[in-house]
């Protein structure tokens, strides 16, 4: 009878494993704090409210909002996100993860079909598994595959998620025109405006407000534009019933922490306030965009590894990539950087396709003129060093 070998350490085959993503350049390990005299251009506190300090609410629920968690931030927090949404009800997560997993995989089931972009975050396609419906991935913001994928399913339910601002491209799909395929084909879209609210749309209530048009469930985020910890999902009453009692990871996850929804809502209330503060985000972006454009680099996808080529600067909006190529030049550009003050990050696969991996800047509203003028000179100097432009 053969016998299979086993090994006395169960964890003996992780060091080849991690050489082996060196050699390819795609370790990552913990980041050095950040210099105070750096500046950081891969922070997603868009609004630069995250440095305040949480107003004095307890640190903890202490367990499931369902037993003896609920505490009135919660609820004040959810209310007022309903109000500023112009949705019926809201339902806050303990993070952006959690809400995307526990609502789609509460949602969609085995008899179900699920039409998903394929640059989906990764806690939208862990929720599309975990709801074991049938998967069909459409190329990115591709509408015309996104309907004859509705039209051709034969399940009664059909799901249609996409990404409002999608955070490694900044681009995002026509929503107005979306809504309008699953309308038509009777589908029901989600949509997660993470990456918008608090810049973008009226009063930075996010692309679908600008577009005009409801999805059946919107996700947004605590932790960046808000300034705080968490996520929410908005929509109709209905909906935060269903979640209440079938998204997983909010029945079994202890409540988020009372300080982080009255951060929270101290800092909508903030936006409300100012409304304007997103569209001064935006102008430091078009700042950045120009220079860079100034600087060599190339507008728009290239169709290809732009290895040797100008490096491609990428969408629209607050966050600005530029596609560099391989992951070694993006990590040895961010590190020249680094060494010069400016804090960017290298973004590779699998985040990003092979010979795409790139700088990723976002804009924030604690950055200045003066602070992105700075940015674009660092950056021009290490694409000219490595050779990414030409002299």
């Amino acid at each position: 009878m053969f016998h299979v070998k086993h090994s006395e350490d169960p964890l003996d085959h992780l060091p080849g494993a991690i050489a082996e993503l060196e050699r390819r350049g795609l370790f990552r390990q913990p980041a050095d704090a950040i210099s105070p005299d750096a500046l950081s251009f891969c922070s997603n506190d868009y609004l630069g409210l995250a440095a305040a300090k949480a107003p004095p609410s307890p640190s903890g629920s202490g367990s499931s909002r369902l037993i003896s968690g609920e505490r009135d931030e919660h609820r004040r927090l959810e209310r007022a996100l309903a109000e500023w949404l112009h949705v019926e009800d809201v339902l806050v997560f303990t993070s952006g993860y959690c809400a995307n997993v526990g609502t789609v995989s509460a949602l969609a089931g085995p008899a179900d079909v699920v039409v998903s972009d394929a640059l989906n975050h990764a806690s939208l396609i862990d929720g599309i598994r975990l709801s074991k419906a049938r998967v069909v991935i459409t190329p990115h913001r591709n509408l015309q595959a996104i309907d004859g994928a509705l039209a051709s399913r034969t399940e009664e339910r059909a799901w249609v998620i996409v990404e409002s601002y999608y955070s490694m491209d900044a681009d995002g799909p026509d929503l107005a025109a979306l809504r309008g395929i699953c309308d038509a084909r009777g589908a029901a879209l989600i949509v997660d405006d993470a990456h918008a609210i608090g810049v973008l749309g009226p009063g930075g209530r996010g692309l679908c407000a600008e577009a005009g048009i409801a999805p059946d469930v919107l996700v947004g985020t605590l932790g960046k534009s808000l300034g705080s910890q968490g996520a929410f999902v908005a929509g109709r009453a209905v909906l935060r019933k269903w979640l209440w009692n079938r998204a997983r990871s909010f029945v079994f996850s202890t409540g988020l922490a009372p300080c982080a929804a009255a951060a929270a809502l101290r800092s909508l209330e903030t936006l409300q306030r100012t409304p304007d503060i997103g569209a001064r985000v935006q102008d430091l972006a078009v700042r950045l965009r120009r220079g860079l454009l100034a600087a060599g680099a190339a507008e728009g996808p290239s169709g290809g590894p732009p290895s040797v080529r100008a490096p491609q600067l990428l969408g629209f909006g607050h966050v600005v990539p530029v596609v560099i190529g391989t992951p070694e030049e993006a990590v040895h550009l961010a590190n020249i950087a680094k060494a010069n003050g400016i804090h960017v990050q290298a973004i590779r696969p699998p985040t990003v396709p092979e010979g795409t991996a790139r700088l990723r800047l976002t804009v924030t509203a604690r950055h200045t003129e003066q602070d992105i003028d700075r940015a674009i000179d660092v950056l021009r100097s290490a694409l000219h060093q490595t050779g990414s432009l030409p002299e």
